[in-house]
């Protein structure tokens, strides 16, 4: 990982490191951040140590959290070390800044569940000898679209998160970019909130902005007849939804339930839109390219993060 950050003396690479992290996911507690950057040392002590260097340097801070008897530490960038990450030009500027008051708000626990997900990627890509990293997954990208039933009217669709994956074959020697739209469910919404998401995806899949639309787009391809998710991909994203914070038979009803909405959706069923869900303790024990999610439309029986039943196929994807 690049990590030519500007830091104080004391500071090394994984501190650097860390600072990216921050950067690009908002609030990271220690131990997700032991797992991310230091998962070959038993101990997180060194990665502590250079934590508190950088709050002491006021480049990062800390907030509490307790849970499930234990308390640690959520770790976000302060306005200067978040400055200090923009001026080495790694990663995309993003106009966000964390506060104490956010890092303890109602969205903490679904930053960190995110977070969750993406580590359970990481962990697998290094188990299996794929490619996906700390940095291979963005929050909160908007992409823009209209809805027919709403005519006239801009929308913003924005997934939890959206990962990159490179699956390597290793006996034909191929290697296949997978890109991912990712949403988390708390048990917190309601599932027709969550079927309306995905009316929203199927909405964008298919949206062609015309001359002077709004696309998200690069200049030039607004009017071309392409669809505006072609400016950003070269194939759709697979659309994955992870449920998480309630029991499993609780998740697995709201699973089929929400099965049952996307069936009823004329634009969702016609669609070729693929979708799978699956739990977030499935995805983190079996990984994602293990039978552990269950299709959105069509048949039920699992499948992997593919969204195809049996082996991946030999093209390539995004």
């Amino acid at each position: 990982m690049p990590y030519p950050v500007t830091a104080p003396q004391g500071v090394g690479a994984i501190g650097q490191q860390a600072m990216t992290v921050l950067y690009q996911h908002r609030l990271v507690s220690t131990d997700q951040l032991h797992r991310l950057l230091t998962p070959h040392q038993s101990r997180a002590e060194y990665l502590r140590r250079q934590l508190h260097r950088l709050r002491a340097a006021g480049l990062a801070d800390a907030v509490g959290r307790r849970a499930h008897g234990q308390t640690s530490l959520l770790w976000w960038l302060t306005a200067k070390g978040a400055e200090a990450v923009e001026a080495a030009g790694l990663l995309p500027v993003r106009p966000y800044r964390m506060s104490p008051e956010a890092a303890a708000g109602p969205l903490q626990e679904h930053t960190l569940a995110t977070v969750e997900a993406g580590i359970a990627f990481v962990h697998w890509a290094r188990t299996l000898g794929h490619d996906c990293g700390p940095l291979d997954w963005s929050p909160e990208t908007a992409h823009h679209y209209r809805d027919d039933s709403r005519p006239g009217e801009d929308l913003s669709l924005i997934p939890d998160a959206v990962l990159n994956y490179v699956h390597t074959d290793q006996k034909a020697r191929q290697r296949t970019l997978l890109t991912f739209f990712v949403e988390i469910d708390r048990a917190t919404m309601t599932v027709a909130r969550l079927a309306h998401k995905l009316h929203a995806y199927a909405c964008y899949q298919k949206y062609v902005p015309q001359s002077g639309g709004r696309a998200g787009a690069r200049p030039g391809r607004a009017g071309t007849g392409a669809p505006a998710w072609r400016a950003r991909y070269p194939a759709f994203p697979r659309l994955l939804l992870v449920f998480t914070g309630a029991p499993e038979h609780r998740l697995e009803r709201r699973i089929a339930d929400l099965r049952s909405l996307a069936a009823s959706d004329p634009l969702v069923a016609a669609g070729p839109l693929r979708a799978g869900a699956t739990t977030l303790d499935r995805l983190r024990q079996d990984g994602p390219f293990a039978p552990v999610f269950t299709p959105l439309l069509g048949p039920a029986d699992p499948v992997d993060a593919w969204l195809r039943p049996g082996p991946a196929p030999a093209a390539a994807a995004a």
